[in-house]
């Protein structure tokens, strides 16, 4: 399967920060931390994503480059968006599912109260 970028509509959906960012290892026996082509480290965060129309919710990790200063439970935004489909086969079996990585993971701008 090629890799190919999916773009993600944020604009209907609420994102929560429900695991801090951490460095993504690239080999969990060595410690050795996954780096971006200008040598940034690479952060993995986990968001809640509620989709405002239907309620569901689900849980994702997005990657980020550099430290994105955010801590658990501040609602975000991750700027830039995309889902990489992925499969492999281990053990006989096929696996897939969907990585995503975002330019950026920012404070989200606070909502207006109707008054």
């Amino acid at each position: 399967m090629r890799n190919i970028p999916i773009p993600v509509d944020t604009s209907a959906l609420a994102f929560v920060c429900v695991s801090a960012p951490r460095p993504r290892l690239v080999n969990q026996q060595t410690g050795e931390v996954k780096m971006d082509k200008q040598g940034r480290t690479v952060f993995q965060v986990g968001l809640s994503v509620a989709d405002e129309a239907t309620g569901r919710a689900e849980i994702i990790n997005v990657n980020v480059s550099g430290d994105p200063e955010i801590t658990l439970g501040q609602i975000v935004t991750p700027v830039g968006l995309i889902g990489f489909p992925w499969e492999q086969f281990r053990g006989g079996e096929k696996r897939w599912g969907i990585a995503y990585r975002a330019a950026s993971i920012v404070l989200a701008a606070p909502s207006v109260a109707a008054v």
